[in-house]
């Protein structure tokens, strides 16, 4: 009778223990920013892939989130390929995702009655695994449901975006209760970026990086994505976080 040697015993171990643990010894994938003070925040130098990330308006723009849309266009035009984006409200305005980098050709759009509905496309689009990015339109994400999604994320590589969006000012609240999310973000608008000439500059944001695992908490002034859905580093300014008097509109 021959016994393999034992370094081969302890090797078929570790693949056999890396395999459940989910890691099959390849190495994780993050969309980088491409703003080094961004990607330092973030494990790995950027968004992870195979992870859910959720992304909320704040100040004036809690309920229609056009921010927090464009916010998640920008990083989804980013990823290479087609995006499923799942909603219940037909409000999106397709022509300013273009401007963030996001061309209509690269989305699929999915119309739920229900955010139950929404929940379960976006698990279906994560575990299909041949997509650049699902995005879903919630107003609650349980932490039952955020696991689901992680784990469909996970199991395909692909980058799970939650755009949260509120009915009422009251139920931003929910956006305190844990869930499975990676990453969490809040972004607000700020005055647009002065020019020396009369006009309108680029779009601003106060981007608060809220949770990250493993990471720390941090926030950004940026400008708003452009047309390749990058963004860019301004320098904080001393009425950064007053978005009182800024009025957006629902991605349009």
């Amino acid at each position: 009778m021959s016994y393999a040697p034992a370094s081969r015993l302890v090797e078929e171990l570790r693949d056999r223990i890396a395999h459940l643990e989910g890691s099959v010894s390849r190495k994780a994938l993050v969309l980088p920013f491409g703003v080094p003070d961004v990607d330092e925040r973030l494990p790995g130098g950027g968004l992870a892939y195979g992870a859910l990330h959720e992304i909320a308006g704040g100040g004036a723009g809690t309920i229609d989130g056009a921010a927090a849309a464009l916010f998640a266009a920008g990083i989804a035009a980013r990823a290479k390929g087609k995006v499923l984006w799942c909603l219940t409200r037909p409000d999106l305005f397709a022509p300013a995702l273009s401007q963030a980098g996001l061309h209509p050709d690269r989305v699929i759009y999915c119309e739920a009655d229900k955010e139950e509905d929404v929940l379960a496309s976006m698990e279906e689009g994560l575990s299909f695994g041949g997509l650049a990015a699902v995005v879903g339109e919630l107003v609650r994400l349980p932490m039952t449901a955020s696991r689901r999604l992680q784990l469909a994320a996970e199991k395909t590589g692909t980058l799970g975006l939650v755009v949260r969006r509120w009915r009422r000012q009251t139920e931003a609240s929910d956006y305190g209760q844990p869930t499975a999310s990676t990453t969490r973000w809040r972004i607000s608008t700020l005055p647009s970026e002065p020019l020396p000439v009369a006009g309108v500059g680029r779009a601003r944001w106060l981007a608060e990086l809220m949770r990250v695992k493993a990471g720390q908490c941090a926030e950004f002034e940026l400008g708003a994505c452009d047309a390749e859905g990058r963004v860019c580093l301004l320098p904080l300014s001393s009425n950064g976080s007053d978005t009182s008097t800024w009025r957006g509109s629902r991605v349009g």
